[in-house]
């Protein structure tokens, strides 16, 4: 069984419209509609802008979306997922991949989150940190015993947890898993602590958002980030996405599961294409990676 998986924030790189415009019209006709649902030239910035100006949130979240949307989309008949997941941002893209959500409604959703997680980071700052090299519950543990808020994120792959929180929270935990034994700790260059309590403002936004967007029941099972277990009902979907704004991605949980329900490939779709075959690689080095885009 063949699953396609999507990238989130992170995935972006400069230039990245390029290679879409050589898909032809397809591509070019969804660039000009989300320069116009966006209200500002997208495009323009996925095709000329600096890493600056692409990570900032409000621009990185809709520029992966294009890019991995679009990419599935040019695939056309040849795209039949037996199941998709995103990584966080990733779930829209796959949503709209498998037909749950239209692209244009996808993206004004990503727009929205984008922009309220954008402020969530302004009005309550916060950041991330990479913790390598210790297991989940000793991270787990050093989150719980830190003053002040800090949780874990994103399980990622084993011994690879991503934690956020406030500023000062984070740089504490990152100083005790470094005692406790980890071998490095990253501070990631973040707009805020994302799957935190402080995107709590956001969720709120996402949820009137998500409530007043269509879904249909998707052509693929996707596999979601808050239970890592596959969804078709679009009341349980929209529930998880959600949850998934302060809530941790666990992906590493997900591609278990994906492999022990028979899925044996993985096909990552858009951005920089090593991102997710990576962790899936230091997940389980017998699932075979391609890359889409």
């Amino acid at each position: 069984m063949r699953a396609y998986v999507f990238p989130g924030q992170g995935a972006q790189f400069v230039g990245m419209a390029e290679g879409l415009r050589e898909l032809g019209t397809i591509a070019l006709e969804r660039l000009a509609e989300a320069d116009e649902i966006l209200g500002f030239a997208l495009s323009e910035i996925m095709t000329t802008g600096s890493e600056e100006d692409l990570r900032q949130t409000r621009v990185t979240q809709p520029a992966i979306y294009v890019h991995s949307v679009v990419r599935a989309m040019a695939e056309g008949a040849g795209f039949q997922p037996a199941a998709v997941a995103g990584h966080s941002l990733g779930e829209f893209s796959a949503l709209a991949a498998v037909g749950a959500l239209d692209f244009a409604a996808g993206l004004r959703l990503v727009g929205a989150r984008a922009e309220a997680m954008q402020a969530a980071g302004e009005a309550k700052p916060g950041t991330m940190a990479a913790i390598i090299g210790l297991e989940d519950s000793v991270v787990e543990a050093v989150c719980a015993e830190t003053t002040g808020i800090v949780v874990p994120a994103n399980y990622n792959s084993p011994g690879q947890l991503v934690i956020s929180g406030e500023e000062a929270a984070v740089a504490t935990a990152m100083e005790a898993c470094r005692a406790a034994g980890a071998s490095h700790t990253i501070a990631l260059v973040v707009g805020g602590a994302f799957h935190s309590p402080l995107m709590a403002s956001a969720q709120a936004e996402l949820r009137s958002a998500i409530e007043a967007t269509s879904l249909r029941m998707p052509r693929a099972p996707i596999y979601q980030n808050y239970d890592a277990r596959p969804h078709t009902d679009v009341d349980a979907i929209r529930g998880n996405l959600v949850k998934q704004l302060t809530g941790p991605v666990r992906w590493n949980e997900t591609i278990c599961r994906m492999a022990g329900e028979g899925v044996t490939s993985f096909v990552e779709v858009g951005g920089k294409g090593n991102i997710l075959r990576g962790l899936i690689r230091k997940i389980d080095r017998t699932l075979a990676t391609e890359q889409l885009g």
